[in-house]
């Protein structure tokens, strides 16, 4: 079986005049050599495709795989980590991970809220910022929490992102209006733990090889799991297995959001408790990072006893068995 790999080299985009920050989702080459090592290792051949455009010229060209393992996250809009998969099903190739829809819902913060608020899984209260004429609309109570609504690896959070009056309240939308060009998410402040939740499978198979707890170090941004926290997370994040009861409350809910929204194959939910210990729904990413020793999810599913190969394995496993040869 040939497998092609699809995602977006970071180290490209930065030689096209791309900034630091906004090519931040994007890959290592650590990263791809990681995937394609584990692939080999499993016995499969590989072909690495890159970026869009790069697939779009060999589908043109009549080249075709067994399966894609994409991590194509895209450059621009809200269906940006849509687009590759849109374009294997239109050539009716089979591919890792969530499809066209699940990826440009997930991805709009606020759209993604208010489906989780309808299948009734506890999520902050929250409000959406199109425009600074509607700041003065946020009739929430301090403090809050304000992050760009379609960003993640933390970009655009940062200690500025807790809110505690209606002056940083405006000011903070302002800047990330500016700096993003998007809307702003602007959700109740959760004061409790915080958690990443790995998901592995589809559906009713899905299930969580671990629950991983946040815990911020003295070096780090103080209340937040930052865009400067992640990226130099060694000394400024210690990350631990959780298993006390409200770790287990975390993955049951984790696995609501999951199923309820679609999501397939491998990712990760976020969660934050409030103020009583109930850990409400925060994010989901379902086409998370999976960057040896760097990203959530490796090492999340490493300290859970799950070696990298085996984590793509089960990927593999679970998207070739929703696609039968």
């Amino acid at each position: 079986m040939k497998i092609g790999l699809t995602y977006d080299l970071r180290e490209e985009y930065l030689a096209e005049g791309y900034g630091e920050e906004e090519t931040a989702e994007f890959d290592h080459p650590v990263t791809i050599s990681a995937i394609e090592g584990a692939l080999v290792d499993l016995g499969y051949r590989t072909e690495r495709i890159g970026h869009i455009r790069e697939l779009a010229k060999r589908l043109v060209a009549g080249q075709r795989w067994d399966l894609v393992f994409n991590i194509a996250e895209g450059l621009r809009g809200f269906g940006r980590e849509a687009q590759v998969p849109a374009l294997l099903e239109a050539y009716d190739i089979p591919y890792t991970f969530s499809d066209p829809l699940v990826l440009s819902l997930t991805l709009h913060k606020g759209m993604t809220k208010r489906v989780i608020r309808d299948l009734g899984i506890p999520t902050p209260d929250f409000a959406v910022v199109d425009s600074p004429e509607q700041i003065a609309d946020v009739a929430l109570p301090f403090p809050l929490f304000a992050k760009p609504i379609a960003e993640g690896t933390g970009k655009g959070v940062s200690a500025a992102s807790k809110i505690a009056d209606r002056t940083e309240l405006e000011r903070v939308c302002r800047s990330l209006l500016l700096t993003f060009h998007q809307p702003v998410l602007i959700e109740t402040y959760l004061p409790g733990r915080e958690f990443t939740v790995g998901i592995i499978g589809t559906g009713a198979e899905a299930f969580a090889p671990g629950v991983l707890e946040v815990h911020l170090t003295k070096k780090a941004e103080k209340e937040v799991y930052s865009y400067l926290n992640k990226e130099d997370w060694h000394g400024r994040i210690e990350y631990r297995l959780a298993q006390d009861q409200t770790a287990q409350l975390a993955e049951r809910t984790a696995l609501a959001v999951w199923r309820g929204l679609g999501c397939r194959d491998g990712g990760r939910i976020d969660l934050r408790a409030d103020a009583h210990g109930i850990p409400q729904f925060m994010e989901v990413n379902p086409l998370a990072g999976i960057r040896p020793e760097h990203s959530d999810l490796p090492i999340l599913c490493e300290l859970a006893g799950m070696p990298y190969r085996k984590l793509i394995a089960e990927i593999v496993h679970s998207a070739l068995k929703r696609n039968p040869s």
